[in-house]
């Protein structure tokens, strides 16, 4: 059912000046016309004590994206044909709250044959009346805190690094409607700026950003009211947010990102796995992600105390070829979660498909949903961003906590596998439930899982043959009553893990080899599957028909995930070779172009 909501107070304290702006529509990044106004807004901030301005009382956790959110918020302000979208799939996951200037012009368009034509329904949209400035609603509006884990549900608000009042107030705003308490660092001694697309946490007190939060920050900011150095920003994210000491992951900012903000080229799937965009071999900002990859993997571990698993994920140029700072900042990782679906930015299907089956690989039993964001007239990714840009989740009031490191492949054939998890739930956990199955379509087994104690769960899977994979998940009711599944889409989605057969195992000695090439034929990008020792060196190199060197595609350590890409869209139609070099040896393999 549609709500319409027209707050009778709005609480704003910005200068004249600055109001001024409001209807125009602003860019991702500063707008001309903004720098002007930046001293006025720091100091009209500095004296605008909205929200709860000390810490919160107790312990915080951070909420990660893929947690149960009960609503998703956007503001209905540029773009309204990607937003249509964006609405379209996420009111069947959650609530939508669209704030906006008037909820008659945003039903008749809701309802117009544009973008999909009408929406089936709009059960689950909210469309709430108010002031902004922006669309870019991942970067004003407010972070999902708990009270010790799993109590009380907070929004955290940072000062917002805009001139742009209406923006910044916006917490405050959707707060109110939602009546859950905004805790705001925008008063010393406790201010900071930040920015959402510049954030991202796994929900046990890690997060990730650009060291752009040290800029701002720092004695070259131009918002901050206090100058911070790195373990004063550090101290800010402990107490407000509850990032662990020595858990906050700051990298070097990208040459050609004009906005700094890591959610342009990366994004956690999970606890331990990372997705990294990918460009060719040396071009655009490939080198520097390279280097911050490395720095990331050599330096930090996941929250289970293992190293991080790297997706990557091809980022895809412009129809001439051309990558930044030449080309917009095209990119998949910039998708958000809501619930069981996860919106994905796309741009043209040649890389799109490509894209879109390493989300669906990597997120087994989610509605991957491709939404155009390179579009004549809607080319929301020529003003540097995309769906995760333009949207943000709150958290459940009522969250049932899960935690597991998924089993890997094993070469045990004989022992049961164990199965742990950590689980929480303000009421306390009734019973915990291991499912797990040789064949999905056949149905899941159900396991009793036994309280260990401080809130872990065991249970195990019955040894299997070598040659098995095995399908799982877990389920726990809470004394409440309250039911969740991890993964959040289970049973559709799953973890799995092989039973490997010791007889015929690849050993470390061996060249690396081709496990998979698609597409092949092919017009753009290509898949290529390795096989190698998990820390091998290799070299992939695309020869000519003749056998001599095109480029060099690849050089370094093999992904975790074991892809590598090359891009095609350029060269002649004709048959090529892929040549894998490493210590042990070569394999090569024929690949024809389109």
């Amino acid at each position: 059912m549609l709500r319409r909501l027209i707050p009778l107070l709005v609480l704003l304290a910005a200068v004249p000046a600055l109001h001024a702006q409001e209807r125009a529509p602003l860019p991702h990044t500063l707008a001309p016309h903004e720098h002007a106004l930046i001293r006025d807004y720091r100091d009209s901030r500095a004296g605008d004590a909205r929200g709860i301005t000390t810490p919160p009382p107790g312990p915080v956790r951070t909420m990660a994206e893929w947690e149960e959110i009960q609503s998703l918020v956007i503001c209905w302000a540029q773009y309204e044909g990607i937003l249509k979208q964006i609405v379209r799939h996420a009111k069947e996951e959650c609530e939508v709250i669209i704030v906006c200037d008037d909820d008659a012009d945003v039903t008749a368009y809701l309802n117009n044959a544009q973008y999909g034509g009408p929406l089936n329904n709009l059960n689950n949209v909210t469309l709430l009346e108010g002031a902004y400035n922006s669309v870019w609603a991942r970067d004003y509006f407010a972070e999902s805190i708990y009270l010790n884990e799993v109590d009380s549900l907070l929004l955290l608000d940072w000062i917002y690094n805009r001139p742009r009042p209406l923006d910044d107030a916006m917490p405050d705003l959707v707060g109110g409607f939602k009546n859950i308490p905004v805790y705001s660092t925008s008063q010393a001694p406790n201010d900071l700026v930040h920015t959402g697309g510049n954030f991202m946490s796994d929900g046990f007190g890690t997060a990730f950003s650009s060291e752009l939060v040290l800029e701002e920050n720092g004695p070259n900011g131009q918002f901050n009211q206090t100058v911070r150095n790195e373990g004063q920003v550090d101290a800010l994210m402990n107490t407000w947010m509850g990032i662990q000491p020595g858990r906050y992951v700051k990298m070097t900012p990208l040459p050609y990102d004009n906005i700094n903000h890591i959610d342009m080229h990366m994004k956690l799937l999970d606890e331990e796995h990372l997705l990294v965009g990918e460009f060719p071999l040396g071009l655009s900002d490939g080198p520097q992600i390279e280097t911050n990859l490395d720095y990331v993997t050599s330096t930090f571990n996941s929250v289970f105390g293992t190293p991080y698993e790297v997706v990557r994920i091809p980022m895809p140029p412009s129809a001439g070829g051309n990558y930044p700072p030449n080309a917009s900042y095209r990119t998949y990782a910039n998708n958000v979660f809501v619930n069981g679906t996860v919106l994905v930015p796309t741009y043209r299907a040649e890389y799109d498909t490509i894209g879109l089956r390493i989300l669906r690989e990597n997120l087994p039993g989610y509605n991957v949903v491709g939404i155009d964001c390179d579009d004549q007239g809607l080319n929301i990714i020529s003003a540097s961003g995309a769906i995760h840009c333009i949207t943000k989740g709150i958290g459940v009031s009522d969250p049932l906590l899960i935690r597991h490191q998924r089993l890997d492949d094993t070469y045990d054939a004989v022992n049961p596998y164990p199965v742990e998890a950590y689980i929480r739930h303000r009421t306390g956990i009734a019973s915990t439930q291991l499912y797990w199955t040789v064949d999905t379509a056949a149905g899941f087994a159900a396991l009793p899982m036994a309280d260990q104690g401080g809130n872990v769960w065991a249970g195990a899977i019955p040894a299997q043959p070598a040659g098995t994979r095995i399908f799982y998940y877990i389920e726990a009711t809470a004394n409440s009553g309250k039911m969740q599944v991890r993964p959040l889409v289970a049973p559709e989605g799953w973890w799995s893990f092989r039973v490997l057969d010791a007889n015929t195992a690849v050993t470390p000695v061996d060249a690396p080899a081709f496990a998979s090439l698609y597409p092949n034929p092919a017009t753009s990008i290509v898949v290529v599957g390795v096989e190698s020792g998990r820390s091998e060196r290799v070299e992939l190199r695309l020869l000519d028909a003749t056998g001599r060197l095109v480029h060099t595609v690849f050089r370094g350590i093999v992904p975790a995930d074991g892809r590598l890409f090359v891009d095609v869209s350029t060269l002649p139609v004709g048959v090529y070779q892929l040549e894998l070099q490493g210590a042990a040896g070569r394999s090569t393999r024929t690949l024809l172009k389109q």
